[in-house]
């Protein structure tokens, strides 16, 4: 074999070079990203936001909190607890479509869906919604008719 169709040879067709470059970033692309993915189901452990509780001694129209700071990709459960002072109906629509919603606890019963439009309240009672924010922003919470005497709060999620 002459000395040029051996180095032809060892340098391999065009074709199979792009094909082995090709490979060989996929592999660097997909180490790289393997380091941003998370361990295990966040779903699973939930960080507990403050009850939000609804009406007090002090005023019917009292929220204990008007403000929530949460992170994208991070499982949150926030309780909201009426005194069944007023009936209260605890609206977030732009909020509501910005959440990956695992399921809503309410009595004895585990309510899933895949959003929510409100959450009513004619009496006393509680409900725990369960769920992942996905999209950042602040979104506008309150109690629906309720807004100018106050039960107005923000969710900000980075």
């Amino acid at each position: 074999m002459d000395k040029e169709t051996n180095n032809n040879r060892n340098k391999g067709s065009p074709m199979k070079n792009h094909i082995g470059k090709g490979i060989a970033a996929l592999g660097v692309t997909l180490l790289l990203s393997a380091g941003a993915q998370a361990a295990g189901d966040l779903t699973t452990r939930p960080m507990e936001l403050p009850d939000l509780v609804l009406g007090s001694e002090e005023s019917d129209y009292s929220m204990s909190h008007k403000r929530y700071e949460m992170e994208t990709g991070q499982a949150y459960s926030l309780k909201i607890i009426s005194s069944g002072r007023k009936e209260y109906a605890i609206q977030s629509p732009e909020f509501f479509t910005k959440i990956y919603l695992r399921k809503v606890e309410a009595g004895d019963m585990e309510i899933k869906a895949m959003t929510l439009t409100e959450l009513e309240f004619e009496q006393e009672g509680e409900a725990e919604i369960f769920f992942v924010p996905i999209k950042p922003g602040t979104f506008e919470f309150y109690s629906e008719g309720l807004e100018n005497k106050g039960m107005v709060g923000e969710f900000i999620v980075k």
